[in-house]
């Protein structure tokens, strides 16, 4: 998975709202086949999307098309795939997963599509989507069932199905979903993804609101965040973005490293704090996120 600091959903028979996604400055778009369309419509809107998905790969290279399918219970799902696992989408997210088996059964759906459609074979990765109290109670073996699983994202929105699958009672301050947002963290790095990613802020006059939801979820661990409003792309490209102040810092503390281990020292003060190796691979690993996201953008 490419660095990804921004998703922003985009329903799929909204023509147009893909490239007002791409304006805001969305490092993925998400087209959706799912909640957002309307039952009716479902047919034509997997050809708007495959349309979509051609139009933003040769438009904008550097964004990451993604396509929400319809839930495997639905049976819709091969009908989604034989239309939109084309080349120039870079993946899937699953909805509704109960566990590792449903991920199984995605993966050979997708490996048949990839195969029929002329599509490079394990190309399409999937953004697992944990919505249900199963998804959340079997992630760690999720994200390892298949080659596929580039991360987690982690659903905690207001009145959607997983806080009533879970019965959660949603606040601001989110208290209530602390647990499940650490466990799909921990298992997304333990399975050695490094974007994990965190959704949503529906509440679209609250942007203060918008960016505590970011920062806290930036210090539980979260790379990336799901939105809903192109209101809330910029304030996750900033929150998730290593600022300036962090690169002088780290690449302070690397310049003045190495230096030291020069002079055949491999511990040192720096602005006041016990530096060693173990700090050192942390302000590389930052700087390494710094390069890879504006390398991104150049493309």
């Amino acid at each position: 998975m490419k660095p990804t600091r921004s998703l922003l959903f985009v329903p799929g028979h909204r023509k147009g709202w893909a490239e007002k996604a791409v304006a805001s400055g969305a490092d993925a778009v998400i087209l959706d086949l799912e909640d957002s369309v309307p039952m009716d419509m479902k047919a034509e809107t997997r050809h708007m999307v495959a349309e979509t998905i051609r139009e933003l790969a040769n438009n904008h290279p550097h964004v990451s098309v993604y396509v929400r399918l319809n839930a495997l219970e639905t049976g819709m799902t091969g009908d989604d795939l034989e239309v939109v696992a084309i080349e120039g989408c870079d993946g899937f997210l699953p909805p509704k997963t109960y566990g590792a088996r449903d991920v199984v059964s995605m993966d050979a759906l997708v490996t048949h599509f990839e195969r029929r459609n002329g599509v490079a074979p394990g190309t399409l990765e999937f953004v697992l989507s944990l919505e249900t109290a199963q998804a959340y109670a079997d992630c760690e073996n999720m994200i390892k069932a298949s080659p596929r699983c580039a991360t987690l994202f982690a659903g905690t929105a207001r009145d959607a199905d997983v806080s009533r699958s879970i019965g959660f009672e949603f606040t601001p301050e989110g208290l209530e979903t602390i647990y499940l947002r650490s466990r799909a963290v921990l298992a997304t790095r333990a399975a050695g993804k490094n974007f994990p990613i965190v959704g949503l802020w529906q509440d679209l006059k609250d942007i203060d609101g918008a960016w505590t939801f970011a920062r806290q979820n930036k210090q539980l661990g979260f790379r990336g965040m799901v939105a809903i409003h192109p209101s809330h792309v910029a304030i996750a490209n900033e929150v998730f973005s290593p600022s300036s102040s962090d690169v002088s810092f780290y690449q302070g503390m690397i310049d003045a490293f190495e230096a030291a281990v020069e002079k055949g020292l491999a511990a040192i003060d720096y602005e006041g704090m016990h530096i060693d190796y173990a700090h050192v691979k942390t302000a590389h690993e930052v700087i390494g996120l710094h390069a890879a996201l504006q390398e991104r953008n150049r493309v």
